[in-house]
């Protein structure tokens, strides 16, 4: 079975600062990637070169479809959440809003949304994109105890039904992942 990701070689240089170099990955249908590391050691970097938001400075990197869920919103504030968030055109938008417990906020304007629930429409913008990759960038940041329940749930219906995920994270995720340890 062709990998949903696989990386020879990377290397990144950002700011005139080597982040990473000779890099190897590959993840299958159902793999899950934790990468770790001091801040400033390119976790974030990584997951932005993963998602073709970055160019690698040396290797080669191929991809399936990915989602990414990062720092950056990506809703119209203004919006209701669930106008917002069908702006992406995601199959799986009522599922998504489901799983990451935002039905009762699909009326309320993305800007009055707490950190949380912003994470949480951040978390479900990706999960809705049915894209076989999943690129999380610091997914409990701003999650409560429920919160992040529910993006493991997610990730584990996600991985079961064949799909990957890479996040980047300081904090230990739940079930099983391969790690790997930037700026060692």
């Amino acid at each position: 079975m062709t990998p949903l990701l696989k990386g020879d070689g990377l290397a990144l240089v950002r700011g005139g600062r080597l982040l990473f170099e000779s890099l190897d990955l590959e993840l299958g249908h159902g793999d899950a990637l934790h990468v770790t590391g001091r801040n400033g050691s390119g976790k974030s970097s990584l997951i932005r070169l993963v998602a073709g938001l970055l160019r690698p400075t040396a290797g080669r990197i191929e991809r399936a479809g990915a989602a990414l869920a990062d720092e950056g919103l990506a809703l119209d504030r203004e919006l209701p959440l669930r106008q917002a968030l069908a702006f992406w055109k995601g199959s799986r938008l009522i599922d998504a809003m489901t799983a990451f417990h935002l039905d009762d906020l699909a009326d309320v304007p993305v800007r009055l949304l707490s950190t949380g629930q912003a994470k949480r429409a951040r978390l479900a913008r990706a999960m809705a994109a049915d894209a076989p990759l999943w690129l999380l960038d610091e997914p409990l940041n701003g999650l409560d105890r429920d919160g992040a329940g529910r993006l493991d749930a997610a990730i584990a219906r996600h991985r079961e039904a064949g799909g990957a995920v890479v996040a980047a994270s300081h904090l230990p995720l739940s079930g099983n992942w391969l790690t790997l340890e930037l700026g060692q």
